[in-house]
């Protein structure tokens, strides 16, 4: 074989191996979260040819005879994806690591996949309702609150969905602001199967005490659009601190009194109704009103002052929408943040008469 026969041979076999390395795998480690014994767990891959030419998987070898692999046997143009599946007969009880390495045409040189999980002897999946449907999942809320928040606080709130489609989902939040976390029991998610998205709210990261509120989106796969079909809106609940009061400071606090702290409206086929609450400071020092938040637009407040000194009162106005009422998604309620110690959060609940 002459010099320029090698070189010739040398190249293609590195044009080969070049394109087997542009076999791009979108995630190569799946978690399968809990897995029933004895009930087989499947990990699905997506997978694309980066490459210009076509490609051929010669084979695809697994780390054991429990995993078995599922892959296209025809060759696959540039550009071109597909799946590979692995399926994990979930026969030993525990926490299980499998992986699977995909071999191209002209390529020793393989790409890997993993996937891993915990094989339970049953599941347990959340008994509760899902009352709430954002494009094939049904979740159990779609208004997360966080109350009587302190500084420091790291609470958490558990959002329960069920995959009612018929094709794999990857349920995730998006548009997440720097105060929230969400971490998913689960990454795909089958038809007729549950997972669990635990959102956590680190309060260090809250700047203004009362309510903050925003809106975050739940996506059925990576890349959706927001809008508002899958909106869902989390509030947390930042109180005042008086850790550090003196006796003395506590004795001559203001103290706040509400004529009533529920508001019961009766439309008798009006549009809107308008009640009062009255508010006095019964304290030695001046009350402030530093929030008042309204948790439905059916509700128009009109409060005439936010700063009593002692024995002084004031009205608060509150105007409520029968449409607007009818058609909230939330328990039509107000909060006040104030600068008693004692009552530095008060909740008015908002009924209809029925």
């Amino acid at each position: 074989m002459n010099r320029k026969t090698i070189i010739a041979l040398m190249l293609m076999l590195g044009a080969s191996s070049a394109q087997a390395q542009k076999l791009v795998v979108k995630e190569g480690e799946i978690d399968c979260g809990k897995v029933e014994y004895f009930k087989p767990a499947t990990a699905t891959f997506k997978i694309k040819n980066k490459g210009s030419k076509h490609m051929r998987i010669d084979d695809v070898r697994v780390s054991c005879g429990c995993l078995k692999a599922d892959y296209p046997k025809d060759e696959i143009a540039g550009g071109g994806e597909f799946t590979v599946r692995l399926t994990y007969d979930a026969r030993q009880l525990g926490h299980f690591f499998k992986e699977a390495a995909i071999y191209c045409n002209g390529s020793d040189k393989p790409v890997y996949l993993s996937m891993k999980g915990i094989v339970v002897e049953e599941v347990t999946d959340f008994t509760g309702e899902f009352p709430f449907k954002i494009g094939n999942l049904r979740i159990d809320k779609r208004d997360l609150e966080f109350d009587d928040v302190n500084k420091g606080d790291m609470p958490e709130i558990e959002l329960h969905v069920i995959n009612e489609g018929t094709t794999v989902l990857e349920p995730n939040l998006m548009h997440l602001p720097p105060y929230l976390e969400a971490t998913s029991s689960v990454q795909y998610l089958r038809p007729d199967h549950q997972g669990k998205i635990t959102v956590r709210l680190n309060s260090n990261k809250l700047h203004d005490y009362g309510v903050t509120e925003t809106s975050i989106y739940l996506a059925n796969k990576l890349g959706e659009k927001v809008s508002n079909d899958n909106e869902m809106t989390v509030s947390a609940v930042l109180l005042p601190q008086f850790a550090q009061m003196s006796d003395f400071e506590r004795l001559n606090a203001p103290v706040i009194s509400l004529s009533k702290n529920d508001i019961t409206v009766d439309f008798s086929q009006k549009d809107k109704v308008t009640e009062k609450v009255e508010i006095v400071n019964n304290g030695k020092t001046n009350l402030q009103i530093s929030s008042l938040h309204m948790y439905s637009k059916a509700l128009k407040l009109t409060l005439g002052k936010r700063t009593l000194k002692p024995l002084e009162r004031t009205t608060l106005k509150v105007t409520v929408e029968r449409e607007a009422y009818q058609k909230a998604r939330t328990r039509p309620r107000i909060l006040m943040i104030t600068n008693d110690p004692k009552n530095p959060k008060i909740e008015i609940k908002v009924t209809k008469k029925n």
